[in-house]
């Protein structure tokens, strides 16, 4: 059990990846106060959660009655995330957010990225969906699927950590550091993006 329990972890840490989330979302929510990111962090981390668990129990079922290919949450994942990274890059967001705040006299509104991008489809994305229902289908008896559970628990628990302490970490390097990290995130997440959809087009050509 536990041989099994370290495989999954590792498998879904790997695939969740929350050191990489992490300051991706600290670069999403460097306009809301630390209550707001703490909530958004929470929210995002129980959505993915509950995600993934019905696609750990129901996956095969759901797709196969709704005549969906997994490549194509790749596709439509790495689409939706490309434009998220291209207002990071050229600081849209930012932007649009004093907009809004000049019509709210100054009042910023702050944008809940908590459903989507991140627990759509940053945490529970097209390859988290692809692990959990590998390791559920490999996992024999009640015993052992609630050890991969327990394994998913683990890996999101420790992703809520890092998005709350993101945050105010990154706010200690000053504005200036933080827009350049902003931009390198946003460039990292487009190439993110475009493995998104590579790997999508490959597995519907059979590339």
């Amino acid at each position: 059990m536990m041989e099994l329990f370290v495989s999954a972890f590792i498998t879904l840490f790997v695939v969740i990846d929350p050191p990489g989330c992490a300051p991706i979302y600290a670069g999403l929510t460097k306009t809301a106060s630390a209550a707001q990111a703490r909530i958004m962090a929470i929210r995002a981390c129980i959505i993915a959660a509950v995600i993934l668990l019905i696609f750990a129990l129901f996956g095969e079922q759901l797709l196969g009655a709704l005549h969906i290919q997994l490549d194509s949450f790749r596709i439509a994942g790495g689409l939706m995330l490309f434009w998220i990274a291209f207002e990071m890059v050229f600081e849209k967001r930012t932007q649009r957010r004093e907009e809004r705040a000049d019509k709210v006299n100054a009042n910023p509104e702050v944008e809940d990225v908590s459903v989507f991008p991140m627990a759509m489809p940053m945490l529970a994305g097209p390859g988290a969906i692809a692990a959990i229902m590998l390791l559920q289908n490999e996992a024999e008896g009640t015993e052992e699927t609630l050890v991969v559970l327990g394994a998913l628990g683990a890996v999101l628990l420790i992703t809520m950590l890092a998005l709350i302490a993101a945050g105010p970490l990154i706010r200690l390097l000053g504005d200036r550091v933080e827009a350049v990290i902003t931009r390198l995130l946003g460039v990292l997440l487009a190439a993110l993006a475009a493995q998104y959809v590579i790997d999508g087009l490959k597995g519907s050509f059979g590339i």
